[in-house]
């Protein structure tokens, strides 16, 4: 369960399964078993217009912002085409004033809108991506991996970005990682995965100070000290 307003970190060694429940929470991937429910109703077999809808309200960081933004595309008219879809705005000007204020928010110039993707750092064009999920003013996002590409330096910006944005818009994270350290500054709640189950699960201070697993234990005392 994540509650409106909480970040529940989701952790566990690479291929123990947690991008694919980031996938299947956001239909990317159909669940085989089992149900998914956002706000109280499955979502595992939508018509294609609840998808649509569902789609505006949760939404993904991506791990390569990169690989997501068209090279072709001017980083404004890849905000806006989204918000286009998802009928936010009236007209192109409004679209454009909405987005320069996003992207101010989210630490980038102004001028930004008019540069392509090639132009920017990595830790810009995260930002980018970032700008381009809250656009859509969703209520859920799912952050697979999000800042694991970064240098540390860049990934703690990005952090204390998403947290920011989290206090003001009141966004509700799935956050998913493979870096327990980054896990332990973001989640309210955690929850721990090893080989496609959940290993343990709870507050992620108590998890933190007195894991009751093994593999948990395991995960803790990996965390470089310092």
């Amino acid at each position: 369960k994540v509650y409106p307003g909480e970040t529940i970190g989701l952790v566990g060694e690479s291929g123990c399964g947690k991008s694919t429940l980031g996938n299947a929470i956001l239909q990317l991937d159909k669940a085989t078993s089992g149900s998914i429910k956002y706000k109280g109703k499955d979502i595992t077999n939508l018509k294609k217009s609840e998808l649509r809808a569902l789609r505006k309200d949760i939404q993904i960081i991506f791990q390569d912002p990169f690989a997501s933004l068209n090279p072709r595309m001017t980083v404004g008219n890849a905000i806006i085409e989204p918000m286009k879809v998802h009928n936010i705005g009236n007209s192109f000007e409004e679209r454009k004033e909405k987005v320069l204020d996003i992207l101010t928010r989210v630490g980038l110039d102004t001028s930004s809108f008019y540069k392509y993707p090639h132009e920017f750092s990595g830790g810009q064009r995260q930002r980018v991506g970032i700008a381009r999920t809250i656009a859509l003013q969703p209520q859920l996002i799912v952050c697979d991996e999000s800042v694991s590409a970064l240098d540390i330096s860049v990934q703690a910006q990005v952090l204390n970005l998403l947290n920011d944005l989290k206090a003001q818009f009141g966004f509700t994270y799935i956050f998913i990682s493979h870096d327990l350290a980054v896990v332990k500054y973001m989640a309210d709640q955690l929850l721990v995965m090893n080989k496609g189950k959940i290993e343990e699960i709870g507050d992620a201070d108590k998890i933190y100070a007195s894991p009751e697993r093994e593999y948990t234990k395991k995960l803790i005392h990996a965390i470089p000290k310092g």
